[in-house]
């Protein structure tokens, strides 16, 4: 498996930029994204319709380009998340993680023995058709490099974030704003106080020093500003690196132009 300089840039307490691509899998999306700045794209399945054979070949163009290929799963099972990560994902994001368990369950689909339990294949997509010569140091180096991205998206996820967060193996935790007004009640309602109230999932961050992603996305006005002092390590937008970066601007110019003050997805 490739290193992931998106883990490693998160775990020092760096931002990245990325985008979100739901409809366009045509084999150069990848690398345009990484022309225009991004250092990571998650590729939808939750919402997109995609199945295993387009998620394959997306992985395979992604991978040549200068990013980290991520997949969003539709759901919690083992086989959605071992899936992706075996064509060549860097890392999955996990939609409507409520419990300790599911995030366990997570972590058990997406690493290898001992700290998991996805199954062996070896010279495939994910290791560039290349097994290494030690398996075990192999299947370490691979658990090392993947990355783990629960959302947050229900009242019970809210409620459990504590010890969701606690759970070894989870890298990220990510707000879904659409459905977090939905389960409270209050749908779209992002200047709603109960949707404000999240103060738990802020010190639960601070204290696991977990990394927290922000939303980019300025249409129709975009989420709210955040105002619990979670710690951001992350900026992810469908539109981001594309729409924020003016052109001509850098990399490092973009991380400025970014509004950062937007949380949740």
């Amino acid at each position: 498996m490739k290193p992931n300089p998106l883990k490693r840039n998160l775990e020092v307490g760096g931002t990245a930029l990325g985008t979100m691509v739901f409809e366009f899998a045509t084999p150069g999306v990848a690398r345009i994204a990484a022309s225009a700045g991004a250092e990571f794209v998650v590729f939808d399945q939750e919402h997109s319709g995609w199945g295993i054979e387009t998620i394959r070949m997306l992985m395979a163009t992604a991978r040549a380009a200068e990013l980290v290929p991520l997949v969003r799963v539709p759901s919690t099972q083992h086989h959605f998340i071992s899936r992706p990560l075996d064509v060549g994902a860097s890392g999955v994001m996990v939609p409507m993680v409520e419990t300790a368990e599911q995030a366990s369950a997570v972590v058990t689909a997406a690493k290898y023995p001992p700290e998991g339990e996805r199954g062996a294949a070896f010279g495939i997509g994910h290791d560039d058709y290349e097994a290494a010569e030690d398996v075990v140091s192999g299947m370490q180096h691979a658990n090392d490099e993947t990355l783990l991205i629960a959302q947050i998206e229900t009242t019970d996820g809210i409620a459990n974030v504590e010890e969701i967060a606690a759970v070894d193996g989870v890298d990220v935790l990510w707000i879904g704003h659409n459905d977090l007004t939905n389960s409270i009640g209050i749908p779209g309602q992002f200047d709603h106080p109960d949707y404000l109230r999240r103060r738990p999932l802020s010190r639960s961050l601070r204290r696991q020093r977990q990394g927290a992603w922000n939303h980019v996305n300025q249409r129709r006005g975009g989420p709210v500003p955040a105002r619990s002092g979670i710690p951001v390590r992350g900026l992810l937008g469908r539109h981001l690196a594309l729409r924020t970066r003016p052109a001509g601007r850098d990399r490092e110019d973009s991380r400025e132009v970014a509004p950062r003050r937007y949380f949740g997805l």
